[in-house]
């Protein structure tokens, strides 16, 4: 017979998150069961976001252009691509 091995206690304070990447690395969160709660959670995604590859040198006319207009890259990029395909209907 195996007598149950008394976990560690979970610390109240980690002094960074690499200390507290270190504990649960080493230690297993089924052992701490009684205290963990479980919780609703509620999410949702607002929008989606798509990733493509551009050149370099686009990246970066888009980033100062976007910069000098105050907008995000992304918005940008947007407006650019959205005008360009009515334009090529």
């Amino acid at each position: 017979m195996t007598k149950k091995k008394h976990p560690d206690p979970i610390p109240e304070e980690f002094l960074n998150y690499d200390a507290a990447a270190e504990f649960w690395d080493s230690h297993d969160t089924t052992h701490y069961s009684d205290v963990f709660r479980t919780v609703n959670v509620v999410g949702g995604l607002k929008r989606r976001h798509y990733e493509i590859e551009i050149d370099a040198d686009l990246a970066n006319t888009l980033q100062s252009q976007a910069r000098r207009k105050g907008v995000t890259v992304s918005r940008l990029a947007s407006h650019l691509i959205r005008r360009q395909l009515a334009a090529a209907k």
